[in-house]
């Protein structure tokens, strides 16, 4: 999908490292400008996997090659420049003021190289009193107000099990350096394009932020619930969890006959998701106790079979033997490595991209890479 466009990543651990990786699913050639000494901090995130790098290095730095450059250097710089020359994207989650003392931040680096797309990655924005400052995905979403919308009504504020913040914002960074290569179409100059971790955060919490900042109040908090929905929660049959999920009055009606009590849906108290939601307490208690009366597998069976939404809590090893998690085909070997890694969530024509070759070690590209250069 997109051979033939160059990509330079100057990535630490993961935000821009996980953009790189999915321009490098779909296709782009990613040259990944590692430190001569140590390379991308993400490589010892963890204990050694393979080649002596971490498994998150090697998730995230799939489809690319290593450049080793001192970027501190006469020559580690002009050799930057020479390959910026070539390049269609760049993208950094450099810290604060490190781009602007290497002398590649956005206006130095896209007014020498007009053509170029430049993609900057910050922990809390390119502009504000707080843009000079680092931070880390548990940091944003405690900051963010993220953190506080997790778990139920009596829990503490709690992380969210992944890197929603890092990995969401490289997904923006991307999206946005599309837009750029299109744009570039037309005018035939690149942009700059800045996302941060916390304006990802508070997009995340946009139904909730916004809901305060419009109605002057904060949904409760709903473990496994909706809040502007009933039913839509977790319930436990009688050997595990699993969740219904009725998004609307139909739906409704289809569950009611399933669990023997159809005059709920002529009940004024139930019939509509409003008044559901008014009454939710009372609906659960009802709910609980019919549902604990069978085993899960049999609920899911004959509710799916009605058309109502419903599926186990799976763990991650059970997910990842669903019969459906096998047929999509999403884990895909790694060229020349004895491991496998979740691929690209995309398909095209029904075909996803493949993971062309394993995580780069460190500068093994970087002749490769300078060879057109050095004649």
């Amino acid at each position: 999908m997109l051979d033939g466009i160059r990509v330079l990543e100057i990535g630490q651990v993961l935000s821009a490292p996980f953009a790189g990786a999915i321009l490098g699913d779909l296709g782009a050639e990613v040259l990944k400008i590692e430190r001569v000494d140590g390379g991308d901090d993400g490589r010892t995130m963890g204990q050694d996997f393979r080649h002596g790098d971490s498994l998150t290095f090697h998730i995230v730095n799939r489809n690319k090659k290593s450049v080793a450059l001192d970027l501190k250097t006469k020559a580690g710089n002009a050799d930057f420049e020479r390959l910026a020359a070539t390049a269609d994207i760049l993208i950094h989650n450099l810290r604060p003021g490190a781009a602007e003392a290497l002398g590649i931040d956005g206006p130095s680096l896209t007014g020498r190289h007009p053509h170029l797309i430049y993609c900057a990655i910050s922990a809390f924005g390119h502009i504000g009193p707080m843009k000079d400052r680092p931070g880390y995905e548990p940091l944003i979403q405690a900051y963010s107000g993220l953190s506080s919308t997790n778990g139920g009504p009596d829990d503490p504020p709690m992380r969210l099990g992944v890197a929603v913040c890092d990995q969401g914002t490289g997904m923006w960074i991307v999206i946005g350096a599309l837009a750029a290569l299109q744009q570039r179409l037309r005018t035939g100059r690149g942009t700059i394009v800045t996302a941060s971790l916390l304006e990802t955060a508070l997009v995340w919490a946009a139904q909730r932020g916004d809901g305060w900042i419009n109605e002057g109040k904060m949904p409760p908090k709903h473990r496994s619930g909706h809040p502007a929905l009933v039913p839509y929660e977790a319930f436990d049959g009688r050997d595990g969890p699993f969740i219904i999920c009725c998004g609307n009055d139909r739906l409704f009606a289809k569950l009611s006959r399933e669990l023997g009590k159809p005059e709920w849906a002529e009940d004024d108290r139930f019939a509509t998701n409003r008044g559901r939601l008014n009454n939710k307490t009372t609906l659960i208690v009802l709910m609980n106790e019919i549902l604990r009366t069978q085993p899960r597998a049999t609920w899911i069976e004959r509710l799916e079979g009605a058309g109502v939404p419903a599926a186990p809590i799976n763990t991650l090893p059970e997910a990842l033997n669903e019969p459906q998690a096998r047929a999509l085909g999403i884990l895909q070997d790694v060229p020349g490595e004895d491991y496998r890694l979740t691929g690209s969530p995309l398909s095209f024509d029904g075909v996803r991209p493949a993971i062309r070759r394993a995580a780069p070690r460190l500068g093994a590209g970087t002749m490769e890479a300078l060879a057109p250069f050095r004649r």
